[in-house]
């Protein structure tokens, strides 16, 4: 064995090679530590065969009569650094995925070709006995030349190493650079790639993201913030806008009370005035469904509010409770001349911040219909009171005591000060052509909130009891 080692070096370390690589593709890269552990013993087997045959990489082959042996020496001993320089490549990349994972690619590529150049003069000075110091000035002279006529991509690259080191986004972040906005899905060595909310893919090269206000919508990960901007007439009173909009925040629940959202003037112009409302929310994923909330309440809110955006002829003419009919679905199926009936029948009731309107096991003789303001719903999860919602303007309860007398299966509370209007329940006896059809509307409501309730209750964590050893032996007797 020995002996055809120092007959047949080159053939032992070529199969060596193949074993090696051949390994590599074989074993999957999840079995990371098994593909170091097998590339280090073959590279100390390498080494060996290169000892065993009198082979040295740090001088040149010792055969300088036979061109053979000294053809072998010389390709080995080159090989010999070309894979010693791999495998450092491969012990350094292990420790900085480990530590800093994906992100630290570019500076692996970027020590994986120093180690590579290292590799490569180290065989030039040692194996083939070139001028080294030559060679260093003349690559030197072609450096400067090669970064000149590469200057933006150099530019891309060391600004991809500060951003991958600084780290201020990294892959699946929501981020904003220079006002492209998108999910990070890739960071390569000359730019980051962002995937846009219209589905498409922005390229942004890194020494752009390096030099531009960069705003990750990411972090901190349990914080995320809305906004929305709404116009409002400027005949409107600011005060009024404002108070209108802020129950609008009370009443979104998604909005997180940890940090306090707010109403702010954004622009004023001649013919309107700009408001934005801002808030916070857990998720990311559930943005637009909030600031669509956001919206149609803080429309609802205003026009409860007196702000009109222009109305037809006969709405004009129409008073807060006929126009209020308008919104509400469950009296669609009426026609004009009923909801003229039923809004001569609504009397206004106003009511302060933290009123119970209506209590849970209460009867309600009337539907109510809320005008302004904000009404938390509560529902008994057979321990408690918890929160499920809060309703605004157009909204109605206390159907369960119109269709059939029971009681309320949930509490509604005011969060702030506002105005109802009451519905008796002799309305709904045969006054009215479509009663069927309100009826059956209604109906239809609390059923929606029944199934609502039942799955809010189902979906309760069940409290898991410790057993003491003092329970146990008790148990035992």
């Amino acid at each position: 064995m020995f002996t055809f080692l120092q007959s047949h070096p080159l053939i032992c370390g070529v199969i060596l090679v193949v074993i090696d690589l051949a390994l590599w593709q074989v074993i999957g890269a999840a079995r990371h530590n098994l593909r170091l552990c097998l590339r280090i013993v073959i590279f100390v087997a390498f080494s060996w065969v290169l000892t065993a045959a009198g082979i040295s990489p740090l001088q040149p082959p010792l055969w300088p009569e036979d061109a053979v042996l000294n053809l072998m020496g010389t390709v080995l001993g080159i090989g010999w650094w070309l894979f010693a320089a791999r495998t450092i490549t491969v012990i350094v990349g292990y420790g900085l995925t480990s530590r800093a994972g994906h992100s630290a690619r570019l500076l692996y590529d970027l020590l994986g070709a120093v180690i590579f150049l290292i590799g490569i003069v180290g065989a030039a000075a040692y194996v083939l006995q070139l001028p080294v110091k030559g060679l260093l000035a003349t690559s030197g002279a072609m450096a400067i030349v090669v970064g000149l006529a590469l200057q933006s991509t150099l530019s891309d690259v060391f600004s991809g190493i500060v951003l991958n080191t600084t780290k201020p986004y990294q892959l699946d972040d929501r981020i904003s650079i220079d006002g492209t906005q998108g999910k990070v899905v890739e960071i390569d060595w000359r730019s980051t790639h962002l995937m846009t909310d219209m589905g498409g893919i922005a390229v942004v090269p890194n020494s752009v993201a390096a030099k531009a206000r960069i705003v990750n919508f990411s972090r901190p990960g349990d914080v995320n913030g809305v906004s929305m901007v709404i116009a409002v007439p400027s005949s409107v009173r600011p005060r009024r806008a404002i108070d209108a909009l802020e129950k609008t925040l009370h009443g979104t629940r998604a909005l997180l009370p940890s940090r306090a959202a707010k109403v702010s003037v954004k622009s004023s112009h001649l013919e309107y005035t700009e408001y934005e409302l801002k808030g916070f929310i857990a998720s990311a994923k559930s943005k637009n469904e909030v600031c669509n909330l956001m919206f149609d309440l803080a429309h609802r809110h205003l026009e409860a509010a007196g702000v009109t955006w222009g109305y037809g002829q006969d709405e004009q003419h129409w008073n807060r409770q006929r126009r209020l009919l308008e919104d509400v679905r469950i009296f669609r199926s009426l026609n004009n001349e009923e909801r003229d009936r039923v809004a001569d029948e609504m009397t206004p009731v106003d009511y302060q911040a933290d009123e119970v309107i209506l209590a849970f096991g209460e009867i309600s003789d009337c539907l109510m219909i809320i005008s302004t303001g904000v009404v938390s719903v509560s529902i008994h999860d057979d321990e408690k009171l918890v929160e499920v919602g809060r309703m605004g303007p157009g909204e109605v309860l206390g159907e369960e005591g119109i269709l059939a007398d029971r009681p309320s299966r949930g509490e509604f509370r005011s969060i702030t000060s506002g105005r109802l209007f009451r519905i008796d329940k002799a309305m709904f006896g045969n006054q009215l052509e479509h009663l069927s059809e309100l009826r059956s509307a209604l109906s239809n409501l609390q059923d929606q909130r029944q199934e609502i309730r039942q799955t809010l209750v189902m979906q309760k964590p069940i409290e898991v009891k410790k057993a003491s050893l003092l329970r146990w032996l008790l148990q035992r007797k």
